[in-house]
């Protein structure tokens, strides 16, 4: 059973959210004074303002409780922020019901989340945007690699050494430690292991 909470300046809102997530057996919703137990956190408000924008990113430091965001209206940029904010899934408020509720409770309670098809057109054209003036300038894919680097960590994560990789490649094994060094210094990885670890998780390799 999942644990909810739900926060709404507006008190009929949350009266009613809590009603249609009372209905499903497999939610439990808590007080806000329990907080820390929730497992999901069911945000309703119009907008995005300053005040809500606060409030989650306070729930994301302390807890980093996935966000259901009920909102009546919601800009590309209020979704970019809310994403930052650990906010998994979106409900455009005059469409909730209790199945889409639960449905997007559920979601983000088991690492899933739901976006409506017009924000995830949204959200593509800016990383679209992002890919081509900020990441292709400086040779870089959305995983923050170079296709050089691509390429040292494909060859370390089949156990090849700094000299194996430099023949491999046809590079000097100065160039492939300075690859090295600029990828794990960039990216905040400890070690080769780390680095490898990081492009296997984004499936790189």
């Amino acid at each position: 059973m999942s644990r909810v909470v739900v926060r709404s300046s507006d008190a009929l809102s949350r009266e009613g959210l809590t009603s249609l997530l009372k209905a499903s057996p497999d939610l439990a919703v808590l007080p806000e004074t329990e907080a820390a137990q929730a497992q999901v956190l069911v945000v309703c408000c119009d907008r995005l303002s300053s005040e809500v924008i606060v409030m989650l990113r306070l729930s994301a430091a302390e807890t980093g409780v996935p966000v259901v965001l009920v909102v009546a209206e919601l800009t590309e940029t209020d979704l970019l922020v809310a994403l930052e904010c650990r906010v998994v899934a979106v409900l455009p408020r005059a469409a909730v019901t209790a199945e889409r509720l639960v449905q997007a409770v559920s979601a983000a309670a088991t690492g899933g989340g739901v976006l409506p098809p017009n924000l995830v057109g949204e959200l593509l054209k800016h990383l679209e945007r992002l890919q081509r003036e900020v990441l292709t300038p400086q040779g870089l894919d959305a995983s923050g690699l170079t296709p050089r680097e691509v390429d040292v960590l494909r060859l370390m994560a089949d156990g090849l050494d700094t000299n194996e990789i430099a023949d491999t490649l046809c590079y000097s094994e100065r160039t492939v430690k300075n690859v090295i060094y600029n990828m794990t210094s960039r990216l905040r990885l400890r070690n080769r292991s780390h680095a490898v670890a990081y492009a296997m998780r984004l499936g790189m390799i």
